[in-house]
């Protein structure tokens, strides 16, 4: 666009030249008049002269102006570009911000969920999870070199995540609570009703709570220390509905899980000198293969 205004202003030189040595001659020859009378052709002449500048001094403005708004619009594009690179950047450093800020008020809880449980513990990241619908797993960055067994329970700062399924030396898979091969054993916390939570894709259903105990929407449930597997006391999830039929002798419960199974980065695993899990837990026959 700079080069087609720049060719036009060459196109027009040689008229505006030509107007510029026309009005020139015209004035020198007003002003050998001097101070005389002007007759009939020397007012034609002057009047003629008077035009030219006007057209003159119009086209000049007009160009001038046309000129000097397209050079200060390029300076705006310019600096707009400028500002636009700039604030991307800030944009861009501001997201990593927030998304340091987030981890660190992950692992912050994490360090105080540590704290709490009782040594030895492990951080241990989701690298990965199990693509197919048939089982509920996560790979983690730690395996047998760093202590972690086969049965020993993960936690996230929410509650419960699961059992460790299998490790090699530097990875370990976990299968998830909310999986429908998991089974954990629990207890309603205001009235310490026990029974075992299994997985119902995203919730869990809540077995063996008798009729005559009171359950409602929105009692919290914890694990129950039972099995010697998780911790007692650990969150679990809270009832979200509850049917007493007719038949049979117990409720039937479902559980809103406390974890979010679709955010999980950090766990814990609760390590242990030897793990109970191998005798008292094994979500797969002998004659079932492990999954990969």
């Amino acid at each position: 666009m700079k080069r087609t205004k720049q060719q036009k202003f060459r196109q027009l030189r040689p008229y505006i030249l030509f107007g510029v040595t026309l009005t020139g001659i015209l004035i020198l020859i007003v002003s050998t008049v001097g101070r005389q009378e002007f007759n009939t052709p020397q007012k034609l002449t002057l009047d003629l002269v008077g035009r030219g500048q006007l057209v003159l001094k119009t086209i000049s403005n007009v160009f001038t102006g046309t000129w000097g708004k397209y050079v200060a619009l390029w300076d705006v594009r310019e600096e707009n570009e400028n500002l636009r690179k700039e604030l991307d950047k800030h944009k861009s450093v501001t997201s990593e911000y927030r998304e340091a800020m987030a981890t660190n008020v992950r692992l912050s809880k994490l360090l105080r969920l540590k704290d709490s449980l009782p040594p030895p513990t492990i951080t241990a990241q989701i690298i990965g999870r199990d693509p197919s619908l048939w089982f509920r797993t996560v790979i983690i960055d730690q395996g047998r070199k760093d202590g972690v067994e086969k049965g020993m329970p993960v936690i996230t700062a929410e509650g419960i995540v699961g059992q460790v399924l299998d490790t090699s030396p530097g990875f370990s898979k976990v299968l998830l609570a909310n999986d429908p091969n998991s089974a954990i054993d629990v207890i309603i916390q205001k009235n310490r009703a026990q029974g075992i939570i299994k997985g119902v894709g995203d919730a869990y259903d809540l077995h063996y709570i008798l009729k005559n105990a009171d359950v409602e929407k929105g009692d919290l449930v914890v694990t129950s220390g039972m099995g010697g597997i998780f911790p007692k006391g650990l969150p679990v999830g809270t009832v979200s509905w509850v049917m007493k039929s007719k038949r049979g002798m117990f409720q039937q419960i479902k559980i809103a899980p406390a974890v979010d199974f679709s955010k999980l980065e950090y766990l814990i695993v609760a390590l242990k000198e030897k793990s109970l899990a191998e005798d008292t837990f094994d979500v797969f026959d002998k004659n079932t293969p492990t999954p990969r």
